[in-house]
This record gives structure tokens, sequence and C-alpha cells, in this order.
């Protein structure tokens, strides 16, 4: 990692440091997501051009943090939800995009301590408010897809998110080991 990003997502505060580097590795994978969409959709990879800008929202948490950590934390849930809503607008719910709401809700989970518990249970409680408020009045996308095409999205979508909640859980072990030891 160079120098000035080690410095830049750098807490004191292991909460903040864990989402912190979260916020940083969804920034960076952000271009990413229309590559793989160009290889299952080709020309009409196109739908997933503007989520990458959220990539620029992900790269300001630790900004936000370091000037109001409990605002920062609970940021990068909330931006996890609107580059989810954003892309069921653009993909539809058939691309199984809505499931990175579960790993949204898991971060919102893990980034809280005890006492604030009431602002967890607030952000994390969100997606499921989300999922339910949108599910089955989502207007068409922009581009319907073929059948094979929205079967390839879901399950690139599930894998991601699995992979996301691996990586999650991954963080929040690291999070909490003793400084010495294992």
């Amino acid at each position: 990692m160079p120098r000035w990003l080690a410095a830049y997502v750098n807490s004191n505060d292991s909460h903040v440091a864990a989402a912190n580097f979260v916020a940083m590795v969804l920034a960076w994978n952000q271009p990413f997501y229309p590559l793989y969409l160009l290889g299952i959709l080709g020309e009409n990879a196109w739908v997933g051009l503007p989520p990458v800008l959220s990539g620029i929202a992900f790269f300001s948490v630790p900004a936000l943090a370091r000037r109001w950590s409990l605002l920062g934390r609970a940021a990068l849930p909330v931006f996890g939800i609107a580059n989810t809503v954003l892309c069921l607008f653009l993909l539809g719910e058939r691309s199984g995009v809505a499931l990175f709401l579960i790993p949204c809700a898991m971060l919102a989970a893990m980034l809280f301590r005890w006492r604030e518990r009431f602002v967890m249970l607030g952000v994390a409680s969100l997606p499921l408010v989300v999922w339910l408020a949108m599910r089955g009045v989502m207007p068409a996308p922009p581009v319907v897809f073929t059948e094979a095409e929205y079967q390839s999205l879901f399950t690139l979508n599930a894998v991601s998110v699995g992979g996301l909640m691996v990586f999650l859980g991954w963080v929040l072990v690291a999070r909490d080991r003793p400084s010495q030891g294992v």
C-alpha cells in the first residue's frame, strides 16, 4: 500500500481503522464491476458505469471518520446501500444485486461499539427497510437482459456477496486480534 494511502486510512481506533480499510477495498474495486459486466452483457455493460462513481463516496470515509468517527463509520454501510439501490435501478431485481444489502447490514453490525448499539440497530436495519420498500416495485431497468444474462448476473452478484461477507469477517477478526501473540 502506498505510504500516503496507509497514512490516509490509519487510525488508532480499531473500529475506524476497519471501516477505513473496508472503504478503500470497496473504492478500489468499483472500477472492476463494469469489466465483469462486459464479460456477461457485452455492449450493454454501460449500465454498470454510473456505480463506479460511488468509489468516490467510499474513498471519502476515512476523511469523514477522522473528523466524526461515528458519522464516518455509519456512512460506509449507507454508501453501500445507496450504491446497491443505484445498481438495482440499472440492473433490475432479477440481477441479484439486492443481495449486496446483506453485507451492508453485516458491515453496520460490526463497525459500532456496545454504547453505540442504537445507532448500529438503525443503520443495520436500513438494508432490510430498503429491501422491503423496493421489493416488487422497481421500475424496469434501462436494458432488459436475456434469461441467461440474468442468471449470470445473479451468479456474479451471489459469489461477490459471499466473498465480501468472508472479507468482512476477516476484517472483524483482525480488528479484535491482540497486538501480541498469534
